[in-house]
């Protein structure tokens, strides 16, 4: 019996063990599931094939080059916003998540909370806007945007700098973003 229980046990971990991590909704410091840092943007209709890539329309009119390029799933569903940069080959320099399946190497998506940055990161820097304040992680090029709804009332309306100690630890993500230079 222990020795079945032993071989099972085994076997389970050769298994389990040693398939490949799933990456399509993976974010790392160099990527965004099948996009990366060096990817080009005429090379994001190979990458994203499965899926439906948007250009901006209202610049493509006028003749300048697209200032957003918005990929959905091929039901409809938004997965990503990309901004390119405006070098002589462009790149991607800025990547708006939209869809929660996307998760950093650390387990932090647009379904966690201050908390769990605080645990997977720490925090660098906190940054007040007017409805918003965004936060900065330690040793990351993500950053997430939590509304000031999600703060206590004497903080909803303060333009003054908030502290982490001030974020209540279930506050939510609403955005989250990953730049790159």
């Amino acid at each position: 019996m222990k020795k079945t229980i032993l071989i099972f046990g085994i076997l389970s971990l050769i298994v389990f063990g040693c398939t490949p991590k799933e990456t399509t909704f993976l974010i790392s410091e160099n990527s965004v599931g099948p996009l990366t840092k060096e990817t080009t943007v005429e090379d994001i209709r190979m990458v994203f094939a499965q899926d439906s890539v948007v250009r901006d329309t209202t610049n493509l009119q006028v003749g300048a080059k697209a200032k957003k390029i918005k990929i959905f799933e091929k039901g409809g569903k938004h997965l990503l916003t990309l901004t390119p940069n405006a070098d002589s080959i462009p790149t991607i320099e800025n990547v708006r998540v939209f869809d929660a399946r996307y998760v950093s190497d650390k387990g932090i998506g647009l379904n966690s909370t201050f908390q769990d940055i605080q645990n997977g990161y720490g925090i660098k820097k906190i940054v007040t806007t007017l409805n918003s304040i965004v936060v900065f992680p330690k040793g990351s090029n993500l950053y997430f945007t939590i509304d000031k709804e999600e703060l206590p009332d004497n903080l909803r309306y303060a333009t003054t700098n908030i502290e982490a100690v001030q974020i209540p630890n279930t506050a939510k993500i609403k955005y989250l973003m990953l730049g790159w230079e």
